[in-house]
């Protein structure tokens, strides 16, 4: 088992604060800024440039991808880091595009917007007659037809909290002759995800929510055993060739998940993204996933039995949602700058859901019960009408 009051201490948490939205970003792990400094002063400072090799730094992007594919059940070797979130969809959906004669993405409304943006650039690049289509979450499973190609799906909406049942979709897309490309912002350290049992063709996420990395940390991307050596890197950048260092003039993939790879390695976000991984080797999911329904409904009960004017905007089933919650509001904005203005951190999404981020490694009942005595201030007192709490800023 976990304990999760020992790696409570381990973050570097602001008193009197109640941080519900590590599913946004991750707070500082204590070890980070030391992990940092080394790699500024002992191995940037004293090695130089042969910190490459002396230091291993080119070997960071596949040695953290294997300490990350544990995390979301990955084969080890089938994993590698690096560049942004957007970019390694970008990748994965060109690459499953390339693999099949079929014209049509299908994604849902609920997906990050983000992917669905590059999908509608990669589908104006290829001008090959490429679609979009998109359908409400409940009808992703009816919209599999022959006609899809490939099926374009971020596991947890990052707005209610959704969970699509990856394992069923994943097959029912299989069975119509279509690949998958699964989004795992949401999923990788919030809950045990096995993208090998559930015969997932790629999957991507990022390492600065739950896994908290930091801002900027980078992306990852998965590739699946059978697709290793075949996979088309559409992003054919110098570090994905089989031999970098050859300076070829013409571009040779790679082995395996590695020709996934495109520029330089980002060494001091990798750095920083090595201390929170130190926590992580010592955690049980399975107890992360546990601990976080229990305080998610802990959460739910104390906010609806004191808050009658918000609305549960995500599944009330734990089987049903991530490691988040969110209540919609008229006026979420400002009740969302009230509650943070009050000690408690969330954030809020557009049109109108307030949104709580519960990740075991540093929240407990105690921060749940003030969190909700916070919120049911705002509500009760009407701090929303403060027009101290109106103005948005450029991050919300």
């Amino acid at each position: 088992m976990t304990d999760f009051a020992a790696t409570k201490a381990l973050f570097h948490l602001p008193p009197g604060v109640v941080y519900l939205d590590g599913n946004s970003l991750g707070p500082l792990p204590l070890a980070t800024p030391g992990r940092v400094a080394q790699t500024l002063h002992h191995e940037w400072g004293e090695m130089m440039v042969g910190a490459w090799n002396r230091a291993g730094w080119m070997e960071q992007p596949m040695r953290l991808g294997d300490r990350i594919g544990r995390l979301i059940g990955a084969e080890p070797g089938h994993v590698t880091l690096g560049d942004t979130l957007s970019i390694k969809v970008f990748q994965s959906l060109a690459a499953a595009l390339a693999m099949t004669e079929r014209k049509v993405i299908l994604s849902d409304c609920g997906n990050f917007p983000s992917d669905l943006y590059v999908a509608e650039g990669l589908i104006g690049t290829l001008k090959g007659g490429h679609s979009l289509r998109v359908v409400d979450p409940n009808a992703v499973s009816g919209a599999i037809t022959d006609e899809v190609g490939v099926l374009l799906l971020t596991e947890v909406d990052y707005r209610s909290g959704r969970r699509h049942d990856m394992a069923a979709l994943t097959a029912k897309a299989h069975a119509a002759g279509a690949l998958c490309v699964w989004d795992l912002a949401h999923s990788a350290g919030a809950f045990p995800v096995s993208v090998a049992e559930c015969g997932v063709d790629f999957a991507v996420g990022c390492t600065y929510k739950y896994l908290n990395g930091g801002p900027g940390a980078p992306a990852f991307i998965y590739v699946a055993p059978r697709h290793a050596e075949r996979a088309r890197p559409a992003l054919s950048g110098w570090l994905g060739h089989d031999a970098p260092f050859a300076f070829e003039s013409s571009y040779r993939p790679g082995e395996g998940v590695a020709r996934m790879r495109v520029g330089t390695p980002a060494i001091l976000q990798m750095a920083a993204l090595e201390a929170s991984l130190d926590i992580w080797d010592t955690v049980d999911l399975a107890a992360v996933r546990s601990e976080s329904i229990r305080l998610i409904d802990r959460f739910i009960a104390g906010v609806e039995a004191s808050c009658p004017d918000l609305a549960l905007a995500s599944p009330r089933s734990a089987e049903g949602r991530g490691s988040q919650v969110s209540f919609s509001h008229p006026h979420g904005h400002a009740a969302m700058n009230a509650c943070i203005a009050h000690g408690l951190v969330g954030d809020f999404r557009a049109p109108d859901i307030m949104r709580f981020g519960f990740t075991p490694l540093f929240i407990d009942e105690g921060d749940v019960d003030t969190a909700v005595e916070v919120i049911a201030k705002v509500m009760v007192d009407r701090l929303w009408e403060d027009p101290r709490y109106a103005p948005r800023g450029t991050v919300t």
